[in-house]
């Protein structure tokens, strides 16, 4: 088998375990395979689903909304939750602003605030500008999550909702290990996301090196291997897979784009900068036979779609067709 034969390999297996090659009627099913869905913008969501083929129905409070790996927003099933916490509890950069026994007191005012009733963070930063200075209550109560990311990597609270700015209680603490939940979770990503490399795995799960280190001690000898381009790579098993589908469209951070290290062999190098920007944003975006060959958007309600090269009409209407079929049902 030559290197490109492998590399197709690849990625008929991916599109397989991400469901591009396949559909998932249930939205729940989708979230838990996938470990969530990427949801910093939250119709990333609903537009992830609908392309892999899951009714959205309700999709606005079927899954929870909280902090998982990389610091970033996803909607998860809410009982995968603990599990997917375990990785990294209660990690925030307040801790070394603050120190962990204050920001543990903050936290715990904050809760106590909750249970009677509030729950924005305008709310919030109103009580608390009298302990502490505008700087602090910036930090405290940012847009980016401030406080509130302690807590919800603790699993005490998470948004009301996909669309919502405000807060909930929950009770979905930890109840196991980083060293307990690492062999399954990373099991759990080869069995989606496979084949994929340690790396791979690594960024995805947001490990540190020595983290990642950690990884390279776990006994793997139960999953499928084999080298390309002198890396080894993983997966659970070997199973059927349709052939890569001609055309694709895969929604802002799609899983199939954001959960490897190396991008390599879907991104055109030549064409990066218009699918991920400075800002880290990643575009919704146009596979062609696996490769990203262009983006979409909806603009003004209606749906627009750019390609990197000239593309056959065919291709173009298709791509076109397919986003306006999408766009109507995410409000």
């Amino acid at each position: 088998m030559t290197q490109q034969e492998q590399t197709e390999q690849i990625l008929r297996r991916r599109m397989h375990g991400l469901y591009l090659s396949r559909t998932c009627r249930e939205l729940d099913t989708l979230s838990h395979e996938l470990m969530g869905l990427h949801s910093w913008f939250y119709r990333n969501v609903a537009f992830s689903a609908l392309i892999r083929g899951a009714d959205i129905a309700g999709w606005k409070t079927r899954l929870t909304k909280t902090w998982l790996y990389r610091g970033t927003l996803h909607g998860v099933v809410y009982d995968d939750v603990p599990e997917l916490l375990a990785l990294h509890p209660g990690e925030s950069y307040l801790s070394g602003m603050f120190g962990k026994a204050v920001l543990e007191e903050i936290a715990n005012d904050v809760v106590r605030y909750m249970e009677d009733g509030v729950n924005s963070r305008a709310e919030f930063r109103r009580i608390f500008s009298g302990q502490y200075g505008g700087e602090m209550i910036d930090v405290l109560f940012s847009p980016w999550g401030g406080i509130f990311v302690y807590l919800a990597r603790q699993g005490r609270v998470a948004f009301r909702d996909m669309t919502s700015r405000d807060f909930d209680l929950i009770s979905a603490e930890p109840t196991e290990t980083f060293e307990e939940v690492l062999p399954r979770l990373v099991r759990r990503f080869f069995a989606a996301y496979g084949p994929a490399t340690l790396a791979d795995a690594a960024w995805f799960l947001g490990f540190w090196k020595a983290e990642a280190n950690v990884l390279k001690k776990l006994p793997l000898d139960d999953l499928v291997q084999f080298e390309h381009n002198g890396t080894r790579y993983f997966c659970t098993d070997e199973v059927e897979t349709a052939d890569i589908p001609e055309l694709t469209l895969l929604s802002g951070f799609d899983p199939y784009i954001v959960s490897y290290s190396d991008r390599g062999a879907v991104i055109p190098a030549e064409h990066k900068s218009k699918l991920i920007l400075k800002s880290g944003i990643c575009n919704p975006s146009i596979a062609i036979n696996g490769r990203v060959a262009g983006i979409w958007n909806i603009v003004k309600n209606e749906p627009v779609v750019e390609f990197f090269e000239k593309q056959p009409k065919r291709i173009v209407s298709e791509a076109t067709a397919r986003v306006d079929a999408i766009r109507w049902r995410v409000k």
